[in-house]
């Protein structure tokens, strides 16, 4: 059975609140897990099912003759336990099942659950989200891959600084009395422990918006994100003065305009994951200027 999952709006600053609780944000990807008459079924947000991706999940922590449908993050958990989210999508992508079976025994997920959508032919969407936890607690029996997501009423300040000290995503904020909805919702806000860098613009696309980026003269990725329409003009003006060559997708200029980009972690091949503007460093700003001033 796949349940449209709920999904989270965008906050950029942690904050207290008594009608909050407050969980980990985890770099995984989510993942519905049905285990009705003993059948297990996985689904991702977009409804691919991914069942055979997982083994080691195969034996749902219940009780036996009962029925759910859970709500939670797909994890590779590093030693240090910090989240290998390019190690998940390695596991993500593989075909061969014989690849899968073993790297399950050697590189095993973890399931973090955070919600409970359905038991024993009842849907429990309806219930506030402090009850549907309190139903969740009583079902699941913790062991190796499956694991209940810990949160905390109020301190939400608190778990980001503890979760920004340690290098981790970044902090959930869900509503306590909130329904669970199967569309992006205020009820839910995700606020990210961003990383931040000053990189080069070396080029961009041809086709469709996108700039090249890269850091200490090696390339690491494109910025696409919050990028205002001023930003983008003044960047214009001032590249089409600097342009070294083109090919068919791309303009190349020279690595001489810098921007200040926030982004969610450094990947295991030295890219900037999902990188997005913050604004600009340098020269540019002078351009900038004089088109806020018309």
């Amino acid at each position: 059975m796949f349940i449209s999952p709920m999904l989270l709006e965008k906050v950029e600053e942690p904050f207290d609140s008594d009608e909050y609780l407050f969980e980990p944000k985890f770099e995984g990807h989510r993942l519905i897990v049905s285990f009705i008459n003993g059948q297990v079924n996985m689904f991702t947000r977009y409804h691919n099912e991914v069942t055979r991706q997982y083994p080691e999940l195969f034996n749902v922590p219940v009780g036996n003759n009962m029925d759910v449908v859970f709500d939670g993050e797909v994890v590779r958990v590093r030693e240090d336990g910090t989240n290998d989210f390019d190690g998940l999508m390695q596991r993500f992508q593989m075909g061969k099942l014989t690849k899968i079976k073993e790297a399950s025994r050697i590189q095993p997920v973890q399931y973090f659950v955070f919600d409970i959508l359905y038991l024993n032919g009842k849907s429990l969407t309806h219930l506030p989200l402090e009850e549907r936890k309190e139903i969740l607690a009583q079902i699941l029996i913790p062991n190796a891959y499956y694991h209940s997501t810990l949160f905390i009423g109020q301190q939400g300040k608190a778990l980001y600084k503890m979760i920004e000290d340690n290098g981790l995503a970044g902090i959930v904020a869900k509503k306590r009395d909130s329904q669970y909805v199967s569309k992006r919702s205020v009820d839910w806000l995700k606020i990210i422990n961003y990383q931040h860098a000053e990189v080069a613009i070396s080029g961009y696309r041809r086709n469709e918006f996108g700039w090249l980026i890269e850091h200490e003269g090696r390339p690491v990725g494109c910025v696409e994100l919050a990028i205002p329409q001023e930003a983008k003009k003044a960047f214009y003006k001032s590249a089409s003065s600097i342009i070294t060559g083109q090919d068919r997708h791309f303009v190349y200029i020279k690595p001489i305009l810098k921007v200040k980009v926030k982004f969610r972690n450094w990947t295991s091949n030295n890219m900037l994951r999902a990188p997005e503007f913050v604004g600009f460093a340098g020269e540019i700003e002078e351009s900038l200027l004089i088109i806020r001033s018309g």
